[in-house]
């Protein structure tokens, strides 16, 4: 919380590092360079971009600690290309270009409020499928970083047959899979994430306990059959009418007594804790037409209606690692 007039100023000037950071990803200047240390006329000409424009934006990138600079040559730092590299394992990249697309959202937040509907926005300079794939490995990206953890505290319920609504890349599904060995699984998602899941568990010891199920779970019916369904960062992204429409979906694909869990960012009924949650909150509404976040009374309302019974708060987190947990009614 700021103290002073200072500290308000320096909490203003953050966007800065975040729109170098963001602008060096869309450009991809951590995959060009790789290896290798490059001048800024060869950064230039692999980006097709202007010279003077590229050496600004390279020094600073040195100056922020995610290029170094010698004798007027450009690398990544060995300890951060696990991350900045699109081919590794660990990469952060995804989100960071996520991020990019949403913070083009939070720039017209006033005109929003304003309106009540969000701004329009130019998509980045890699174009709309690229955003759109971005996403869907952005999501695989934050939520591999904790998904192992957060699924091992839902162990105490066995689980036969997964459901896994929108489930993008397979992320929550590996971690259930591994979680429940005697397990298998379906994907539910857009034809793209289906594209990509597929692609994620080609190789895998897991391929031949993972369905794949293309579709769009707001005009589609849900496969049949599963005793457990996953509803991970989904309710955030329309209202509860819509919520209450998904749920019903659920219930009706699951076997008798069957659970549905929802992840999502759950707040407390003031609205202004956890912190995460309330700028989530706007983060919805700079890029969503109705989307927001709930509170646990709300999620239990909804759920009820849908036909759910003993619902559960089962794991209270600060951001999207909440869980509510409900059983299919008779």
């Amino acid at each position: 919380m700021a103290q002073d007039g200072m500290q308000i100023l320096e909490m203003m000037g953050g966007y800065r590092q975040s729109c170098v950071i963001g602008a060096a990803a869309e450009l991809n200047v951590w995959d060009i360079v790789g290896e290798e240390a490059l001048s800024a006329e060869e950064f230039a000409r692999r980006l097709r971009a202007d010279l003077r424009a590229t050496t600004i934006l390279l020094d600073a990138v040195v100056a922020i600690g995610f290029l170094d600079k010698a004798e007027e040559r450009y690398s990544t730092p060995v300890a951060l290309r696990p991350f900045l590299q699109s081919a590794s394992s660990q990469t952060v990249l995804p989100m960071l270009l996520h991020q990019m697309n949403i913070l083009r959202g939070w720039s017209g937040l006033a005109w929003t409020v304003r309106g009540g509907v969000p701004a329009p926005r130019p998509s980045s300079v890699r174009g709309p499928q690229a955003d759109r794939e971005s996403f869907i490995a952005a999501m695989h990206s934050i939520s591999s970083l904790f998904a192992d953890a957060l699924v091992a505290k839902l162990t105490t319920f066995p689980v036969k047959r997964l459901l896994d609504v929108g489930g993008a890349s397979g992320t929550w599904t590996k971690a259930f899979l591994k979680a429940f060995p005697s397990s298998s699984a379906v994907i539910f998602d857009l034809p793209d994430a289906v594209v990509q899941a597929r692609a994620r568990f080609a190789q895998t010891e897991f391929a031949s306990r993972v369905d794949f199920a293309p579709g769009d779970f707001y005009k589609d019916e849900l496969p049949p059959g599963a005793d457990f369904a996953w509803v991970s960062a989904i309710v955030h992204q329309h209202d509860r009418a819509a919520n209450c429409d998904l749920f019903a979906k659920v219930r009706r694909a699951l076997v008798a007594d069957g659970l549905i869990a929802v992840r999502d960012v759950v707040m407390e009924p003031s609205r202004t804790e956890p912190t995460e949650g309330a700028l989530f909150a706007v983060n919805m509404l700079v890029n969503t037409d109705l989307g927001g976040t709930f509170t646990f009374a709300e999620l239990a309302e909804d759920l009820t209606e849908a036909g759910f019974v003993d619902v559960d708060f089962s794991v209270k987190g600060e951001s999207m690692d909440s869980v509510v947990i409900a059983r299919k009614g008779s």
